[in-house]
């Protein structure tokens, strides 16, 4: 199946960020197609600074789990619109699997995806 996962909680709230990401990581690991779509403050989750700090309780670490997507090549999307209102740049997401999208992106991968999760 493909999964899109729509994640608008960033630092301010570590244990649904992570979540998300831990969804994504087991989806994943069940052999299913994943895309996440980070908007609103999730937007900065891709930053590294950002990424090395999120803990969740009982959601693990945003750094491990954002690795283990890497690896079996789940893929990311940032709002373009969110990404700027919060000063990233391609910087913040260079090396990473990972492009700044608009609205239009979200909305076709819900159409494309057979789930979707929003956290």
């Amino acid at each position: 199946m493909k999964f899109l996962i729509h994640v608008t909680h960033g630092p301010e709230d570590p244990t649904r960020a992570a979540l998300a990401f831990l969804v994504a990581k087991t989806a994943l690991e069940e052999g299913h197609t994943v895309t996440l779509f980070l908007a609103g403050n999730a937007a900065l989750l891709l930053r590294d600074a950002d990424m090395a700090k999120v803990e969740g309780v009982g959601t693990g670490k945003l750094k491990e789990h954002y690795e283990a997507i890497v690896k079996a090549g789940g893929r990311f999307y940032v709002s373009g619109m969110s990404a700027k209102a919060r000063g990233m740049t391609d910087a913040d997401i260079q090396g990473k699997p990972a492009e700044f999208a608009m609205p239009k992106k979200l909305v076709e991968l819900a159409v494309d995806s057979d789930r979707m999760f929003t956290y």
